[in-house]
């Protein structure tokens, strides 16, 4: 069993989100939320939620024309992958993660989905890389006050919320200092 000191009653684990404290000094995660894929003994896979890329998945991929989907940075690592996060449940191969939420599945077929109009855009997210943590080391974050761990995703927060409000519903969400967090200023030498 791994040392786990974490100060919140709420464990990592998949379905999670993890949301940024508001210093958080890696410009990678600054005030993000991420939804947690995975966590178990191997480490631990998530996408960043709230980080808008410049780009569509039109453009992206040869053969898709007509998806002006936007594409998020899903986290710093392998981004020359695309991963998706969606609330199909029919979608074969497809990995449950939380209530109506579902991860990666039959790509092709949610194009089909798509354009059959049987999925709608926002039904879908999705992500260029991935975070990812080894063995322990989302732990030893979490032991240094680096994330937050919130139980409180829902379709609602993960597919109709305003990317540039995301983190700090989230905050506002988890009630009590958390709410307080939420009105941190991005550089606190300016206020």
């Amino acid at each position: 069993m791994e040392f786990f000191n974490y100060k919140s009653k709420i464990m990592p684990s998949k379905g999670k989100i993890l949301v940024s404290e508001p210093y958080l000094p890696d410009p990678n995660f600054e005030r993000s939320i991420v939804l947690l894929c995975e966590h178990n003994d191997e480490g631990s896979i998530g996408f960043i939620l709230n980080r808008l890329s410049n780009t569509t998945v039109d453009e992206l991929l040869d053969g898709i024309k007509n998806f002006d989907l936007p594409v998020f940075i899903g986290g710093p690592v392998e981004q020359n992958t695309l991963h998706f996060v969606h609330r199909y449940e029919a979608l074969e191969g497809a990995s449950a993660i939380g209530e109506g939420i579902y991860w990666g599945g039959d790509f092709e077929r949610l194009l089909f989905l798509l354009e059959t109009k049987q999925v709608l855009p926002n039904d879908i997210k999705l992500f260029l890389g991935y975070s990812g943590w080894s063995p322990g080391q989302l732990v030893e974050e979490l032991n240094t006050d680096s994330w937050i761990v919130s139980d409180r995703v829902n379709e609602e927060l993960l597919f109709e919320t305003d990317t540039d409000k995301m983190w700090q519903k989230a905050l506002k969400s988890l009630g009590g200092r958390f709410s307080i967090y939420s009105n941190y200023p991005i550089d606190p030498r300016l206020n």
